[in-house]
């Protein structure tokens, strides 16, 4: 099990972690946010990506989502744990706490969302989108460390960079969201092509727009709370790698079928598929295409 964490510098500059290097993998799909640091904590093997580049130089339409899950496939991650600021729908889930979130609506329309096209046609099942291990990880290593969280919620991916209108806010509620990103999409659809486990933590920063008695959403609040997470976001990672690492050894498929979500994915019959889209997905797709005529 070789575990991916995608977020911010306060995910990646985690304390105790060994043998630290920062790699480049290239990708058919093309340039992705930036380097892979490698490291090891209590003995797992870690992979973080920083999602909008180290210095946050990527904007949430402008990062290449197909590309950072590719390289992440290269690099052989099993299970990814998405890490990110979202503002909050609910009045309980006040800043600071982080939800677990297990399903996802997706408002996003400026993005690649699929590793497949024409020329090669899959359709994956998002019916649930996160790895419910993954999440049993999260959920016990937020309660270890006394991380205020929540398990379980609807996070609302928005195409950004603006943050929402009091009306679109308003309707976001009343649609029943719980959180808003501007990230996790299409990030979720991409492991899941990839056959990749994840899982996000939605780490509240703002009360978005709609909440009476606080003010609008602004920069300078969500950076204050980003850095007061940061820390708890480290160290749970870090429960999650011990508790990894304590079941390396019975190490079972998904009970999902994550790692199984292309098996009857593929439409296309092999004589029809295109030889280039299908070079491309050596990674992403090599264990279903393997063996398959070009």
């Amino acid at each position: 099990m070789k575990l991916g964490v995608i977020g911010g510098s306060g995910v990646y500059n985690i304390e105790g972690l060994e043998n630290a290097e920062w790699r480049r993998i290239s990708s058919p799909w093309g340039q992705p946010s930036d380097a892979l640091l490698y490291g090891q904590l209590h003995g797992v093997e870690v992979v973080f990506l920083p999602r909008h580049g180290r210095g946050h130089v990527h904007s949430p339409t402008g990062i290449n989502y197909c590309a950072n899950i590719d390289i992440l496939k290269r690099a052989g991650v099993t299970d990814i744990v998405s890490v990110s600021a979202c503002g909050s729908f609910r009045e309980e889930l006040s800043p600071g706490t982080f939800v677990i979130v297990d399903q996802f609506i997706d408002r996003t329309f400026a993005r690649e969302k699929s590793f497949f096209g024409n020329g090669l046609v899959a359709h994956v099942s998002m019916a649930k989108p996160v790895c419910s291990r993954l999440g049993d990880m999260l959920e016990k290593g937020a309660a270890a460390v006394g991380i205020p969280h929540a398990r379980g919620g609807v996070y609302l991916a928005m195409e950004g960079p603006q943050f929402s209108s009091l009306a679109e806010s308003n309707m976001y509620r009343a649609l029943g969201c719980d959180v808003i990103g501007m990230t996790n999409m299409p990030e979720a659809k991409l492991a899941r092509e990839a056959e990749i486990c994840f899982a996000t933590v939605a780490m509240v920063t703002d009360y978005d727009c709609w909440h009476p008695h606080h003010e609008a959403v602004d920069v300078a609040s969500v950076i204050k709370v980003l850095q007061d997470n940061a820390r708890h976001a480290g160290d749970l990672v870090k429960q999650v790698v011990q508790q990894i690492a304590g079941a390396a050894a019975h190490r079972s498929p998904c009970p999902q079928g994550c790692d199984q979500a292309l098996e009857m994915a593929l439409m296309t019959a092999p004589d029809k598929r295109d030889a280039a889209l299908m070079a491309r997905l050596d990674a992403v797709a090599g264990r279903v295409l393997k063996g398959n005529p070009k």
